[in-house]
């Protein structure tokens, strides 16, 4: 069975996108240079930030073509991180809606990397 154990986003500026994901993520990437940083999450998921321009062989996509998902509890706990993020200044995309799957929010890091956050509906 393959189990994914890396996201790896391409990206402009690391550094940059190192300081926007240590807002998002409470946390200090583990590696980081000029071309790289890699975060590790608590559940074991490694986010890597890779500048698109060392990435080999050169990538032809970059943000928005995919989404970085995270399960929260309850719709009060979408309802606080879209508050905290917007007041951060994170750009947000959809504002808190009930959607099929269920209760959700969309926001954008810097290099226009989809990040949902969303109680699915069987947490309610």
């Amino acid at each position: 069975m393959i189990d994914p154990t890396y996201i790896l986003l391409y990206v402009a500026n690391v550094a940059k996108s190192v300081t926007f994901y240590q807002q998002v993520l409470e946390k200090e990437p583990v590696e980081h240079s000029a071309h790289f940083a890699l975060f590790v999450l608590d559940s074991g998921l490694k986010l890597g930030c890779w500048s698109r321009d060392e990435v080999e062989p050169q990538a032809t996509i970059t943000g928005g073509g995919a989404e970085v998902a995270v399960t929260v509890d309850t719709v009060a706990d979408v309802n606080m991180t879209f508050e905290k993020w917007k007041d951060q200044g994170i750009s947000i995309l959809q504002e808190p809606t009930a959607m099929d799957f269920g209760f959700t929010f969309l926001a954008l890091d810097p290099d226009g990397h989809r990040l949902r956050i969303f109680a699915p509906n069987d947490h309610e």
